[in-house]
């Protein structure tokens, strides 16, 4: 896999790279550059760029100086940021609490990319969502479910980091089965261990389809971009039918807290 960048629109750019289990097993990784309605540009996420890649970021950004922030929206992933930090020192630097107590020598913002207090931030360009019913932050570090999902209202693209994936065949293959939106395969581990966690995963998953109805774009960690514009079915429907399909380990979880 070669990094590339996906223009989405004249205002958001997917970058989509490398990112190795055991140096072996290339399971991908992205972050997201955006251009807000100030003029000036975020990162969501971190990512150390190829040569060829930062050379076209920072030929948009004024060599990045334009670029006000780094967003980082899952907790788990902190192998970049320094180096992403290193490359833009001026760009604000928010994360989450496990972000700041894994890399407490760098300048973190002190609100909360999962807090409202963030959010509001920049409320103008983007509305954000943090599950519910799920361990935010688990304390098993191989369960990585829950990220902040971002929604950019001008381009309507989401940009989510595992706790949705995009699966769809290669070549002549995708003809054998329909590209397919569906929920990281730790949910069963990290549902909260009390009664109503299900429920309210449900209505969060709900609340989400029914809030970002008109998305159009979804850019995914680990798998693919998906792109639907006046298309059916649409990734709200798609973001339901994923919901349909962990039913069965929601029903699970209810039997056993309630």
């Amino acid at each position: 896999m070669t990094d590339k960048i996906l223009k989405i629109s004249d205002a958001f750019w997917n970058i989509r790279g490398e990112f190795k289990i055991f140096g072996l097993l290339n399971i991908g990784t992205h972050a997201s550059l955006v251009k807000r309605g100030n003029g000036k540009f975020v990162l969501l996420d971190a990512y150390e760029m190829q040569d060829d890649i930062k050379q076209q970021v920072d030929s948009l950004t004024n060599n990045g100086v334009d670029i006000e922030a780094i967003i980082n929206l899952h907790p788990f992933h902190t192998v970049h940021i320094e180096k992403i930090h290193g490359d833009y020192p001026h760009a604000k630097l928010y994360g989450t609490q496990r972000h700041i107590d894994k890399l407490p020598n760098l300048t973190w913002q002190t609100e909360l990319t999962n807090s409202n207090e963030f959010a509001a931030l920049f409320s103008e360009d983007f509305e954000f969502s943090v599950p519910r019913g799920v361990d935010f932050i688990s304390k098993n570090e191989h369960l990585h479910f829950s990220s902040v999902l971002a929604y950019h209202k001008e381009s309507k693209t989401i940009h989510v980091d595992d706790t949705l994936m995009y699966f769809q065949l290669p070549g002549l293959l995708r003809f054998l089965k329909s590209p397919e939106l569906a929920f990281h395969m730790t949910l069963s581990k990290t549902l909260e261990q009390r009664k109503g966690a299900a429920d309210d995963f449900r209505h969060w998953v709900a609340d989400l389809a029914e809030q970002w109805s008109g998305a159009e774009v979804l850019c995914a960690a680990h798998s693919s971009t998906l792109f639907i514009k006046n298309q059916s079915p649409s990734i709200a429907a798609m973001i339901m039918t994923a919901l349909e399909r962990v039913e069965l380990t929601l029903k699970h979880h209810e039997n056993k807290f309630g």
